[in-house]
């Protein structure tokens, strides 16, 4: 049996690790293959390889041949000295064929703009197959996610959630209350909690969240990326109508610049619910007006295909 030495001349020592001799050998053969034409490539002898990395012209010569039963470490040096990764001697995929390689050899050395670009088109349509079909009913208070998440749940045959009932049926006690025991930091952590349970436990609803969450910025963009967003709208003073029809005096009771207050918190957060993929204005239309709104927004998009 010929023995085989390593880059000093010591005798290898026969590999132990848990890869079968075929594939230990199919291994060994591709990446002595491939630093091989890395090396022709660049015009490099084996000279002035073995001058770069630090491994032996002998040592090398049996690399190329399959032969070389190198470390981790060895061939990181020889992968440095070549200007390539490790992951591309070794991996699978032929480096000078494979698409997925060459994509990221001119990621890599793109400008900064273009890389974002890049990163922008793949977010986006990673996000399409991981929006299953969950649609999420952003905005203000008072705009009527809640009913119309209810009727068009039912409308579309498919299970309503109102994020705050989840919240408080996990931490079995009112919202009121969890936010007095927990303060607004705690509240904020269960709500990010809760839309992660949500997107676990379903593929297919209509979830109604506090118009406050658009503020977080991880738990928003959960939201954005697992579900098809849309910003159900009104009025400053439907808002402040409907809240107050609901039994809440809180926005108006001694406050006489309550409107100009929500005035402003609307146009704040504009931009951000601006980023819901669609859009439902329930100012000045009936509840049952909204729902088929509702309806025809979701079926035009798609969003349950």
């Amino acid at each position: 049996m010929t023995e085989i030495t390593n880059f000093r001349g010591e005798v290898a020592q026969p590999d132990t690790g848990t890869l079968p001799d075929c594939a230990a050998d199919a291994l060994l053969r591709r990446v002595g293959e491939r630093v091989r034409k890395a090396r022709e490539r660049k015009g490099i002898p084996r000279r002035v390889l073995s001058e770069r990395s630090g491994v032996s012209p002998r040592y090398l010569a049996q690399l190329e041949a399959g032969a070389g039963n190198i470390s981790i470490g060895l061939l990181q040096r020889v992968a440095t000295a070549l200007g390539h990764r490790i992951e591309w001697l070794v991996g699978e995929e032929d480096p000078w064929t494979s698409d997925a390689l060459r994509v990221a050899r001119l990621f890599r050395v793109a400008n900064s703009d273009v890389q974002q670009a890049v990163l922008e088109k793949l977010n986006a349509t990673e996000s399409v197959t991981s929006r299953a079909q969950r649609i999420c009913l952003i905005g203000l208070r008072g705009a009527g996610k809640s009913t119309l998440g209810r009727l068009g749940g039912e409308a579309l045959g498919i299970p309503f959630v109102e994020l705050n009932r989840d919240i408080e049926d996990h931490s079995g006690m009112p919202i009121e209350e969890v936010m007095a025991f927990y303060g607004q930091d705690g509240y904020r952590n269960l709500e990010a909690q809760a839309v992660r349970r949500v997107i676990e436990k379903h593929d297919t609803l209509i979830l109604a969240v506090a118009g406050g969450i658009v503020a977080e910025p991880e738990t928003f963009g959960l939201l954005l990326n697992h579900f098809h967003t849309i910003w159900i709208r009104t009025s400053p003073e439907e808002h402040m109508s409907r809240v107050r029809e609901q039994g809440d005096e809180r926005p108006m009771a001694g406050n006489a610049e309550a409107m100009e207050q929500l005035e402003a918190i609307l146009s704040s957060r504009e931009p951000l619910y601006e980023k819901a993929l669609a859009q439902v204005d329930t100012s000045g239309r009936t509840v049952d007006q909204s729902v088929a709104d509702l309806v025809a927004v979701v079926e035009h998009h798609g969003f349950l295909r």
